[in-house]
């Protein structure tokens, strides 16, 4: 055997030494995230049970890798925590506050992650993914809770899911300016996403989920000398959650003209496109997207042969286009070209079957899809959009997609890299560009 070989077997047993290594700590890490509270650390009377169904969505965290996303960034003492929390209710109501303030810690944590704050951990600071996996492997914990008293988990899980994704963290009620900024604070309201796609690769973040997290609370300062604060929400990926309003709850207090939560400027953002910024013209009313699924597996029922609407939604027009400053906003142009994205899917008046039209529909056609596709993404800008019609239409709004986060590891037991981290950066600030560029 020659020294290469030596060498090179010397140095595969290393590596396997190391994954194996890693495969313990992590299966530890996932033993831990989804096992119960245990006696010590809630209060006596406490019940958990282990047997408590995971959904497709929680069932990822049975990936050790998914699940030190929690660990890893510094947020896994709120998941500790929050068994003992829930045990302190001695009613519904209680049960109630617990969930709400958890949420909110929970938001407030991202956060404080994404901006700087909470140096915990090792994982990157603008990183989106952590807050997903935590807000995850804790809705696991309230599954598992059995008070001795009667609760709704599901109307408990969709309050903690409300207040962990900012749903009841507004505006500041301070309207002064920034020293020398002259006139009052505008403001703009914007919506992310979770992390999709993550059957084929479950490391895989959100660039709109991160952007938005680095922007809510900060005041930037807008093409034309103003001053605007910048508030956020981050929405799942869930077809069922866009059926129950969650929408129209996370936008509607910023669409009422004279509110204490009224906005300048609303806009939602996605994933969409490799190398490019696209801002979509028209929203589309259809899903159409089918036989892509959702972050549970769902269907929407939708494709583009046979379009539906979401069920439940108001009535409104097929498509919908932007009023956000366009021309202002495509002239960012670095690193990543931003460009007006025009074409939607319809079927003409009369016809039966799909057509493309590069420039927006024609006149009583049945929308298909929007510049955004017929999923979730362009269903966010219809919904929202829909919603400014009926309350303040003048209102710029519309939707913006970030180009595709690339840079992950080759390995797959690594779950960053300096280019991955790199290019979550550059996304950020150019989706904090590109709303310094309006004119309020």
């Amino acid at each position: 055997m020659t020294n290469a070989h030596r060498d090179a077997g010397h140095t595969a047993r290393r590596a396997a030494r190391r994954a194996a290594a890693l495969a313990t700590a992590l299966a530890g890490t996932l033993a831990a995230l989804l096992a119960p509270a245990t006696a010590q650390a809630a209060p006596a009377g406490c019940r958990t049970v282990t047997t408590a169904p995971l959904d497709a969505e929680q069932a990822r965290l049975q990936d050790p890798r998914t699940a030190a996303f929690t660990e890893r960034s510094g947020l896994a003492d709120l998941l500790h925590g929050f068994p003992a929390a829930l045990c302190s209710a001695r009613d519904a109501h209680r049960a109630q506050r617990v969930v709400d303030a958890w949420g909110r810690k929970l938001w407030q944590a991202g956060l404080d992650r994404a901006q700087g704050r909470r140096p915990n951990g090792e994982l990157p600071a603008l990183d989106d993914r952590p807050l997903y996996w935590a807000r995850l492997a804790m809705t696991v914990r309230l599954a598992q809770w059995q008070p001795r008293f009667d609760v709704d988990h599901a109307e408990l899980r969709a309050r903690f899911e409300d207040a962990s994704r900012g749903l009841d963290d507004g505006f500041s009620d301070d309207p002064s300016p920034d020293p020398g900024s002259g006139g009052g604070v505008r403001r703009i309201f914007v919506s992310g996403f979770d992390p999709y796609g993550l059957d084929t690769e479950p490391r895989r973040a959100n660039p709109a989920g991160a952007a938005v997290l680095q922007l809510h609370g900060k005041r930037i300062t807008l093409a034309d000398g103003s001053t605007a604060e910048v508030r956020a929400v981050v929405l799942p990926v869930r077809y069922g959650d866009f059926d129950d309003g969650i929408v129209e709850r996370a936008f509607g207090p910023h669409l009422r003209p004279g509110g204490p939560q009224s906005a300048d400027l609303i806009t939602s953002i996605s994933q969409g496109y490799p190398g490019e910024f696209t801002l979509e013209a028209w929203a589309g009313r259809a899903r159409s997207a089918d036989p892509a699924t959702d972050n549970t597996g769902a269907l929407s029922g939708g494709t583009a042969l046979h379009p539906v609407d979401a069920p439940g939604l108001a009535d409104g027009p097929q498509f919908i286009r932007t009023t956000l400053p366009t021309d202002a906003m495509t002239a960012v142009q670095q690193p990543y070209p931003v460009l007006l994205n025009t074409p939607v899917t319809e079927i003409p008046a009369g016809a039966t079957a799909p057509v493309e039209r590069p420039d927006g529909p024609t006149p009583g056609s049945r929308a298909v899809a929007g510049g955004g596709g017929g999923y979730l993404s362009n269903e966010v800008a219809y919904r929202s959009n829909r919603l400014r019609l009926d309350l303040d239409p003048d209102l710029p709004g519309g939707h913006l997609h970030t180009p595709v986060l690339t840079g992950l590891p080759a390995r797959q037991d690594q779950l960053t890299s300096p280019e991955f981290e790199h290019n979550e950066a550059a996304i950020a600030d150019e989706v904090r560009a590109i709303l310094r560029s309006a004119r309020l």
